[in-house]
């Protein structure tokens, strides 16, 4: 018989499961990912005279190879020696972009270091899966305890409220998000997560009903969603469907992109730069790379699955469920059925600390046994 989950949690196997090596179709689906940005990328230089994007995130992306090996060749155990201290870390960095980092379109999220910028928010991500798997494996045989599922609500309330000061209200989701997948595969019982998310959204909608809580730029945003201004906040969301209309079934040919070239789409890079692949590759290449993600989930999750240790299915639960929350709510708001909520796509979106993020993760789940 088997059950999905942990040794004891709700995503694990009661059967046994051999050790596992190096998952060189997971690194290759990450790559082939990690390909399709560039390619993208680089077709919003080429409309650009003077736009150099592809070649920082070149930059980006070899930066990100020593993370990736930090994290893949780091045991298990000496990470969980290490939580307290990368716990630590993060705190103290979620405090500094309080205080000197820098304000962009109302929102402190991001520290300058010269030509670099670093967003504490995404580290404090792979930070949080790490040290809540450590917090767990410590707690093993207490997991199903009330105490140990207050404990880990203890854990996580520091990091959450911090970046929900910033404010950045989907990075507190994606937060809140991880702690729910670790919990499972940890074995906490259904019903304490059921309680949070419960608290979670009367926390949400009381906020949403005070005066001065939500930041009118979030509340815009969300009311865009449910009545479309097409010439305001909905403007994105109105040209990235424009887009893919034109790219049809298959697409306008790469480079060719018109919606692109004329800069409809405001920082298409980021956000929607999945209006790209959309607009000049239409529906066959728009469902090649939602294959290509499906895949790389589906090794994710065979990660998990495999693990001989507790530690190493907590990480591969919070690794699936952080990326696979940022794919699903920056595809959702893409194709205009989610508000824009400013949630990169894994491996394809520009931005090196997202790309850093993403590297570190997979690199992570490469070192479990």
């Amino acid at each position: 018989m088997i059950q999905l989950g942990g040794a004891k949690g709700a995503f694990a196997s009661s059967v046994h499961r051999p050790g596992r090596g190096i998952d060189l179709w997971l690194l290759a689906s990450a790559g082939i990912l990690l390909l399709t940005g560039l390619l993208a990328i680089y077709s919003i230089d080429f409309s650009r005279h003077g736009s150099n994007f592809m070649i920082k995130q070149v930059m980006w992306a070899a930066i990100g190879v020593p993370v990736f090996v930090i994290c893949a060749t780091t045991s298990q155990r000496t990470f969980t020696k290490l939580a307290p201290w990368l716990y630590t870390f993060s705190v103290l960095s979620l405090v500094a972009v309080l205080l000197v980092g820098k304000n962009t379109k109302g929102a402190t999220r991001w520290i300058d270091f010269g030509p670099i910028q670093f967003q504490p928010s995404e580290f404090a991500k792979v930070i949080l899966i790490i040290t809540l798997s450590a917090f767990y494996a410590k707690h093993w045989e207490q997991t199903k305890e009330f105490r140990t599922y207050v404990l880990s609500l203890v854990h996580i309330a520091p990091i959450v409220g911090l970046v929900l000061l910033q404010p950045h209200l989907a990075g507190a989701m994606s937060l809140v998000f991880i702690w729910v997948a670790i919990s499972l595969y940890a074995g906490v019982p259904w019903k304490y997560a059921a309680i949070t998310l419960a608290i979670v959204g009367s926390l949400a909608t009381a906020a949403w009903f005070t005066p001065g809580v939500v930041p009118n730029y979030m509340r815009e945003r969300v009311i865009a969603k449910i009545k479309p201004d097409a010439k305001d906040n909905g403007y994105q969301q109105e040209r990235a469907r424009i887009a893919f209309a034109v790219g049809g079934v298959t697409g306008v040919g790469y480079l060719k992109g018109g919606q692109k070239a004329a800069r409809y789409i405001p920082e298409q890079q980021n956000d929607f730069i999945f209006t790209v692949v959309g607009e000049e590759g239409g529906l066959i290449g728009g469902s090649l790379v939602l294959l290509a993600f499906g895949f790389f989930f589906y090794r994710l999750w065979l990660v998990g699955y495999q693990a001989t240790e507790p530690f190493g299915q907590m990480m591969s639960g919070g690794v699936l469920a952080i990326l696979g929350f940022h794919t699903i709510v920056n595809l959702g708001m893409n194709v205009g059925i989610l508000p824009v909520a400013g949630l990169w796509l894994p491996f394809v979106s520009y931005g090196g600390t997202a790309l850093w993020m993403c590297m570190a993760c997979v690199g992570l789940l490469t070192g479990v046994k």
